[in-house]
């Protein structure tokens, strides 16, 4: 594939001589409005709706020939080309500025390529190169793949995600590209949902601290300059809360929890000034999201303040006519998502030519066209694109995988590890103790641990379980048993191999959990479209671990896996259990790391795990009545709750104290509580305040999340943490829908995790005519 592009290459590009006169808008000194203005006089329409248009790059279009049939093609959300369409084509469409922007271009010689075709057309107008940048630029063979977002939400730490997001843009700018289809800011409601491993979980404050510093480290406070990339917050919205868990399927939700639960993420986006966004596949309350004016329009613009532009997902423009039935053709689809608000297509031919000839007739207003434009057109130039398209391939190296780079994605999996049980004190391992160690399980010695959203990546680049504990444990006799990537393959003789294979060991350590490599697409069972109908471990994964306890082998399970798995019989039965996500490719030495003691686990779980999929809705701020009565059978509490993570050293939180017991309704206050490491090693905490509106007119949860902070302690030291109770904090929709604070009592919790016995509460009274009483400090 990449030999096709080197071919193109050596056909040579036809020369433009230099006007003598350089137009207005290549005068990179002039203000971008001027320039915008300058270039849209020049245009014509059919240039003009070109910008709106994207397409999939060269190298993905002949590979999606080969590898998917026509009917495949229809169902794709990953895969596509254009029947009818050759690639010199393509190529001649993108010479005359008939394109806007490409996606899936994966190697910095084809973005090259393509701007180069781009600059032989009549105004020379660069493209956009758009990836899907989730947890660094993975689809890049050679980037730096860190974390996937539910691990990063697990960190609890917003700078780290900035840090990360920043070193994210650079690298992506260094291979060619300038926009991230990224942060997914959904709210993960539905463990069976295949994608929920690139949220950062079923909390709405942590995800929309997490979005908004991931924006932030995309763009920056301005974007403008050759290291920043358009960050794109996706999917608005409900793509998260869908019919059985299925990718795209209707979300019904009423006005309170759209508000309530599914937009402040998307609001703490916008105030981090993001400058794109994308619709979700789904329909909400019966009408598609790309196809909904109302959503994009009325609530997205006008009240939300959203200033960037809306690009649709993978073929969902045409959907609303194939899969959704909303209109008979994809021509009224068309004209139906560009009426809604959508400013770029996803994919292919179609649209655009709908709408010259919507505009033509008379049916779309060419300024509502020209609005669209400039805004493209406006990002193109703050980004540097019309001075330099193209990069420097010998310089890639000094920008991508750098040491600082690796240090992040070291730093960001040790805190993103959650360890889950530690009975009798199991962990750490203490190097030499077992002399014999047996390790198996799908997970491993390969790159699974890079999660969905990541191509393979070259070996040396990357320190698989495997690896990592030898590196922490090399005099130890390791006998390891492979049994293949595919999580769903494994076989009873296998698994009779392990047990006696385990026998002969003094410890066993089993890596089980899922499959996200899109790259074995098929062997998938986490990750986009790939959703279940249960949580349990695939295949024969749960016998696997049985047979092996069964010996009496002292056994640590570890978890990688994009999504919370209902493993009650492990928490019964296994003394350490330790929850990876999919943490990069580093991860392995992190995990190896942990286990030996070298780093405290810190981190926190960023979603509930229930104990079984029929505990789906099982989140930790659900409403009081939620839970009125017990099952008939089983328990109604979680297998781990929201917020749960345990360390190797102990944690002393004295009596919160408030500066106030009473406030009126617009003030603040501040509670703070004393947190002391009472144990022998320096370790971190995750400290969280949790608030609770006691009697409110509108029904309200029994805690929400309402800050957090991460602090290091040494053995022994004491620090004090503080949070600001703000309007913000008290703020909800009332039976009304009036969004304010409603005077009365709220119960406020400081503690380690969501669960009621690791929190301390205080009252504040919250009134129009309150009594301040400042407390003791």
């Amino acid at each position: 594939m990449y030999k096709l592009i080197l071919i193109f290459l050596s056909l040579g590009f036809a020369g433009n001589a230099s006007a003598a006169k350089k137009p207005d808008y290549t005068n990179a000194k002039l203000p971008t409005e001027q320039r915008v203005k300058d270039l849209m006089s020049r245009m014509t329409l059919e240039e003009k709706v070109a910008q709106m248009c994207q397409y999939v790059g060269i190298s993905h279009m002949i590979g999606a020939q080969q590898a998917l049939t026509l009917q495949e093609l229809e169902t794709s959300d990953a895969s596509g080309f254009y029947p009818g369409y050759t690639v010199e084509r393509i190529r001649e469409m993108t010479r005359k500025g008939l394109i806007g922007s490409f996606l899936h271009v994966v190697t910095a010689e084809e973005a090259n390529y393509l701007q180069q075709l781009a600059r032989q057309s009549r105004l020379k107008i660069p493209l956009f190169i758009a990836i899907d940048a989730m947890h660094g630029n993975g689809l890049y063979r050679g980037a730096t793949v860190y974390p996937t977002p539910i691990g990063q939400a697990a960190t609890f730490s917003p700078s780290l995600i900035e840090r990360m997001s920043r070193q994210t843009a650079v690298e992506l700018r260094a291979c060619g590209v300038q926009w991230a289809f990224a942060p997914n800011v959904e709210i993960a409601r539905d463990p069976r949902w295949g994608r929920v491993g690139e949220t950062f979980g079923e909390d709405p404050y942590l995800s929309g601290c997490m979005g908004s510093a991931t924006v932030r480290g995309l763009q920056t406070s301005k974007l403008q300059g050759q290291d920043k990339v358009l960050a794109c917050m996706k999917h608005f919205v409900g793509g998260s809360l869908t019919t059985n868990g299925i990718n795209g399927s209707p979300a019904d939700m009423s006005e309170r929890m759209l508000r309530e639960v599914f937009l402040p993420s998307f609001i703490k986006c916008i105030d981090a000034g993001v400058m794109s966004l994308m619709p979700s596949h789904n329909d909400l309350s019966g009408i598609p999201c790309h196809g909904n004016r109302w959503l994009l329009n009325d609530l997205l613009r006008k009240e939300l303040g959203f200033k960037g532009i809306i690009v649709s997902d993978w073929l969902d423009v045409e959907r609303m006519s194939t899969l959704h039935t909303v209109v008979p053709t994809k021509e009224e689809a068309y004209l139906m998502g560009q009426a809604a608000g959508i400013d770029v297509h996803m994919h292919g031919p179609g649209f655009g030519e709908c709408v010259i000839k919507a505009v033509e007739e008379g049916k779309i207003n060419p300024k509502n066209i020209d609005d669209r434009v400039a805004e493209i057109l406006k990002l193109k130039f703050d980004l540097g694109l019309f001075e330099q398209p193209f990069v420097n391939i010998k310089a890639i190296p000094k920008a991508v995988l750098t040491a600082e780079h690796r240090q992040t994605a070291l730093d960001m999996a040790r805190r993103s590890i959650v360890l889950l049980k530690n009975e009798n004190q199991m962990l750490p391992l203490r190097r030499g103790r077992f002399s014999r160690i047996f390790i198996t399980g799908h997970n491993a010695d390969n790159q699974s641990t890079l999660g969905d959203w990541s191509f393979e990546q070259p070996e040396e680049n990357v320190i698989t379980v495997l690896e990592g504990i030898k590196a922490q444990e090399p005099d130890a006799q390791i006998d390891y048993l492979d049994v293949g990537r595919n999580v769903r393959s494994l076989t009873k003789p296998q698994i009779e191999e392990a047990v006696k294979r385990a026998k002969a060991s003094e410890l066993a350590i089993l890596v089980v959990g899922e499959n996200s490599m899109r790259y074995h697409w098929k062997e998938k069972t986490c990750g986009e479209n790939s959703d279940r109908y249960e949580l349990s471990l695939p295949g024969m994964q749960q016998q696997l671990v049985e047979a092996v306890v069964a010996t009496g082998v002292p056994t640590i399970v570890i978890l990688v896996n994009g999504r919370p798995l209902s493993t009650e019989w492990i928490a019964d039965n296994v003394p350490a259990i330790v929850e990876a996500w999919e943490p990069g490719l580093l991860g392995g030495q992190a995990l190896a790391e942990i286990l030996y003691g070298k780093v405290s686990p810190s981190a926190k779980l960023p979603i509930t795990i229930p104990r079984n999929a029929g505990q789906i809705g099982c989140y930790y701020n659900h409403k009081k009545s939620a839970y009125r009565f017990p099952y008939a059978t089983g328990t109604t509490a979680p297998l781990y709750a929201f917020g749960y993570g345990l360390s190797y050293t102990t944690f002393r939180y004295s009596r919160p104290r408030l500066s106030t017991s009473a406030i009126s309704v617009g003030d603040s206050a501040r509670i703070s509580v004393d947190v002391t490491n009472t144990g022998t090693i320096d370790a971190e905490e995750v400290v969280q305040l949790y608030i609770r509106d006691d009697y409110s007119s509108a029904t309200r949860p029994v805690k929400e999340l309402k800050g957090f902070e991460r602090i290091a302690l040494k053995a022994g030291e004491t620090k004090t943490v503080t949070f600001f109770i703000t309007p913000e904090s008290l703020s909800y929709y009332d039976a009304a829908m009036k969004y304010g604070v409603e005077p009365g009592t709220f119960t406020l919790m400081v503690g380690s995790s969501s669960r009621k016995e690791d929190l301390q509460s205080l009252r504040l009274t919250v009134g129009t005519n309150a009594t301040v009483v400042s407390s003791a400090q």
